[in-house]
């Protein structure tokens, strides 16, 4: 997997602008996720499977 510290990060385009974000980078066999505010913040990071299943999750009701 890629270094996180060599990571090229983006916000989506829906994005406002106003810095409340998140930011994704590829790692190549996988994501990593930061706070757009704090980039020396902590990185959350997940295999590329682990990343389609929560985007394919993300605004579909789980009750």
């Amino acid at each position: 997997m890629k270094r996180v510290d060599d990571a090229e990060w983006f916000k989506s385009s829906h994005s406002n602008g106003n810095g409340n974000c998140v930011e994704v980078a590829r790692l190549g066999a996988g994501v990593a996720v930061r706070d757009s505010k704090v980039h020396a913040g902590p990185v959350l990071t997940c295999a590329a499977g682990g990343w389609r299943a929560f985007i394919g999750s993300v605004g579909q009701d789980v009750r």
